[in-house]
């Protein structure tokens, strides 16, 4: 399988245009200008974004996209393992590039929603020992841990979101 990321660190595109392109071909689907529309600007995108948010990023090109359509086409992403679907319980569902090359944790602020990337190997270490520890053949993880960012603690707003 190719490497999901060149040697500067860069996410491979071609590798997903090539996963993505595979899969429509085995369900027999078609590659409308929009739904390329969708995938690059997708591609382009910060980590991170709602459907909400890569509607509005494509309709800057073309208004006549609709949100049903964006909606099909992240999903399409997610079934064929361009993306991964996310929810960081503040209601919104959320997409990044499934790079599991540049693997990463989160940090979600309950106040402002901001979401915070980090990499600490010392975590990854512990889950190996762990998951060895109890028989246990890891295939993947996520790791998001819920909290006031600085910025937030600083304004005094420490509140929590409905639903953490």
């Amino acid at each position: 399988m190719p490497k999901s990321q060149d040697d500067g660190g860069v996410p491979n595109l071609d590798h997903f245009r090539e996963l993505l392109n595979t899969h429509m071909e085995r369900r027999g689907l078609r590659s409308t200008d929009q739904r390329k529309l969708i995938v690059e600007t997708f591609f382009n995108a910060p980590n991170h974004i709602s459907i909400e948010e890569l509607l509005a990023e494509v309709r800057q090109q073309d208004p006549k996209v609709g949100y049903a359509t964006v909606y099909r086409t992240l999903k399409l992403l997610t079934e064929c393992g361009v993306a991964f679907e996310r929810k960081f319980g503040d209601g919104l569902t959320r997409y990044e590039l499934a790079d599991e090359s540049s693997h990463h944790d989160h940090l979600i602020c309950t106040s402002c929603a901001k979401i915070i990337e980090f990499e600490e190997p010392k975590i990854e270490d512990l889950q190996e020992k762990i998951a060895a520890r109890y028989g246990f053949e890891l295939l993947s993880h996520k790791h998001e841990m819920y909290g006031t960012c600085a910025e937030c603690q600083a304004k005094g707003r420490t509140q929590r979101r409905a639903g953490n």
